[in-house]
């Protein structure tokens, strides 16, 4: 039986609805940072900012992306409430806000499917450069490509950030780090990804070391003489929240979120509910499992 989901663990007491100290975007977001920095949360910054960092390409931008572990996240909460900026946390998965009239800053410490989670090797591994005016910590281009990977909704697909990073950056990367990182369940979601990066710059193809596609595809020819699992789960949901509810509500496939995210407790804006079985027990709310 699904547990309720209990209520968010933080969010601001103080009611506010002007920020006088705040005139502008790039106020708002230097101003987080700081205070963060401040405070010795050590925020690496990811989004439009980490983009531009690894590959010169800017992308216009209304929020701050911040990356960080989660046990942090709270203590940054009411560093950035103190500051006065209004706060929530938004997801116990994956996200926490802190809002500044229209700005905001997005503290980010897993991904959204509760696969890319924010660890220790993201400190070690991190750069740094100026943002924001700052000295600031950037988020690795080897944990963008894994967290990215997995965004393949309708209306947002990060593909194209991949293959910019791959580009720019391809010959440099720790591979064995990726794959690492992909694992033995989620390497094929890197092989797409790697095939059309090579369809979108064929020129480029060198970016991508020859042994990461030759271990890759030999994974996927041996795949290919394993028989399908018994077992009707619909991984598709890792990649979007909202497109393959048809084949878990309707269809009865298994949530591979339930058998593959640790803490999963389902998803409040786009639940699944399995169709009633056979003799009208419900086969809802697996996902405590």
């Amino acid at each position: 039986m699904r547990t309720a989901r209990p209520p968010a663990p933080f969010a601001s007491t103080r009611a506010r609805t002007h920020f006088a100290f705040v005139q502008t975007e790039y106020e708002a977001h230097s101003t987080a940072l700081r205070v963060l920095q401040e405070q010795g949360f050590e925020p690496m910054v990811g989004g439009a900012y980490a983009l531009k960092t690894h590959t010169g390409i800017w992308r216009d931008t209304k929020d701050l992306d911040l990356f960080l572990r989660k046990d942090r996240v709270e203590g940054a909460l009411r560093a950035l409430d103190a500051a006065g900026f209004r706060t929530e946390f938004t997801d116990p998965l994956w996200l926490a806000k802190a809002f500044a009239g229209s700005y905001f800053i997005d503290l980010i410490f897993s991904s959204g499917n509760g696969i890319g989670t924010v660890d220790g090797h993201w400190r070690r591994r991190a750069g740094t450069c100026e943002v924001l005016g700052r000295e600031a910590l950037v988020v690795p281009a080897e944990e963008m490509i894994w967290q990215k990977a997995f965004i393949q909704e309708r209306e947002r697909f990060d593909g194209a950030d991949i293959h910019h990073l791959l580009r720019c950056k391809g010959s440099k990367l720790n591979w064995e780090h990726i794959l690492m990182r992909f694992g033995e369940r989620h390497w094929e979601v890197l092989l797409v990804h790697l095939i059309t990066f090579r369809f979108s710059f064929p020129s480029d193809k060198e970016q991508v070391p020859a042994w990461v596609m030759r271990e890759l595809t030999g994974r996927l020819q041996q795949r290919e003489g394993e028989p399908a699992p018994a077992e009707r789960v619909c991984r598709g949901t890792l990649l979007s929240r909202q497109q393959y509810l048809h084949e878990t509500n309707v269809q009865g496939y298994l949530d591979a979120r339930e058998l593959e995210v640790e803490g999963w407790s389902g998803d409040q804006a786009h639940p699944v509910k399995y169709p009633a079985r056979a003799g009208g027990q419900e086969d809802a709310d697996r996902s405590g499992r």
